[in-house]
């Protein structure tokens, strides 16, 4: 894609399924859950969600660049990074309210347990100061922290992209490689603080940001050799869901996506680039037309992953978990189908309110 065009409506739609997935796949209760992509692939919506924000960052970077200059870039991502930081102590404490209602009605005690409410109100002042200086991080708020980190990386990354995809590349890999003992070093290695080490996912975020800045040729991309890129994209996609559903019969060791394990690299590069084959040949924005309110999902996207955290909780407490064969599908189905619409709701009304703003301030100026 042209670093040059406005905001991608492809982009927009993948974000927005990937929203609506990450609130179905924190849902025990869910049958659609068994369908996403870490049923059939080594990865998951995760490195979707973390590729994006650094196409997205990359987009939006460049354009305040073009239009206001590189101060006002560098301050847009100051502002985001503080932005990111409330919608995180905004997450973490609509998480450990949700565990505090729970534990006080005697409902959904595994969800009790996933939202730190019991450590909270042992030492409440202490894990008060340790949610603020990050060091724990309650349930889906997790991914929020290494966020923050990236948007103040922005100013630096960008540029570096623009003079040298290879050399961006190079030292993202670098720091990929050395996440492990980095992580160590800076005691965030341990799993129930940092779910995610930011060192190795930063790998995720700066393809993204290359992949804006520099995106593969039409030329190249017409080519036969893309063609055979593909195919052989098709039968790697094939062989990781053959090993994910038929060898991997037990679940792996969260190290492996905490510190975002090769395998899963490669596995995402590979649907990436078929994404990528859909989006020249307009599939996706065929079906992003024909499916608005996803793409307004997309657009609003911090406020529905906070949004959608309070969802996954409520819907799936509110679903019985009891029943079990094709009824317990059924009743997973509905639980599910009630999730995807508060988020569409959600989305959409976020979505109005901002629009209405610059009217009601432009009419508060000419009353004035």
């Amino acid at each position: 894609m042209d670093i040059r065009r406005g905001r991608s409506v492809e982009v927009d739609f993948f974000r927005g399924v990937v929203l609506i997935v990450i609130v179905l796949d924190h849902m025990p209760g869910s049958t659609l859950s068994h369908l996403m992509l870490h049923a059939y692939a080594l990865c998951d919506s995760a490195e979707v969600f973390v590729f994006l924000g650094g196409y997205a960052s990359a987009a939006a970077y460049t354009a305040v660049l073009t239009a206001r200059g590189e101060k006002a870039a560098n301050l847009r991502f100051v502002r985001r990074c503080w932005e990111i930081y409330r919608a995180y102590l905004l997450t973490a404490l609509l998480t450990l309210l949700s565990g505090a209602v729970l534990a006080l009605l005697h409902l959904n005690h595994a969800m009790v347990d996933l939202t730190g409410w019991w450590p909270f109100a042992a030492q409440p002042l202490q894990q008060t100061l340790d949610i603020a200086v990050l060091r724990r991080q309650p349930y889906l708020s997790s991914v929020l922290p290494m966020y923050m980190f990236y948007a103040l990386l922005v100013p630096a990354v960008v540029p570096l992209a623009l003079r040298s995809r290879v050399a961006a590349l190079a030292l993202s890999a670098a720091v990929w490689w050395l996440a492990r003992p980095l992580a160590v070093l800076l005691s965030i290695d341990d799993m129930a603080n940092w779910a995610f080490n930011p060192f190795a996912w930063q790998l995720m975020f700066v393809l993204g940001i290359v992949c804006r800045l520099a995106p593969i040729s039409e030329r190249f991309q017409a080519g036969e050799t893309a063609r055979w890129f593909t195919w052989g994209a098709i039968v790697a996609v094939l062989a990781f869901a053959a090993v994910k559903l038929f060898v991997l019969t037990q679940p792996l060791p969260g190290a492996l996506k905490q510190n975002l394990s090769v395998d899963r690299v490669i596995n995402f590069l590979v649907i990436a680039w078929l994404a990528a084959r859909l989006v020249r040949v307009g599939s996706i924005a065929r079906l992003a037309q024909r499916l608005p309110a996803v793409v307004t999902v997309g657009r609003t996207g911090l406020v529905c992953f906070v949004g959608g955290t309070l969802v996954s909780l409520i819907v799936d407490t509110a679903t019985p978990h009891t029943f079990h064969g094709f009824r317990g599908v059924l009743l997973g189905l509905a639980g599910d189908f009630v999730a995807i619409g508060a988020l569409l709701i959600l989305a959409r009304g976020w979505h109005g309110w901002k629009a209405q703003q610059p009217r009601a301030a432009a009419s508060g100026a000419r009353c004035g």
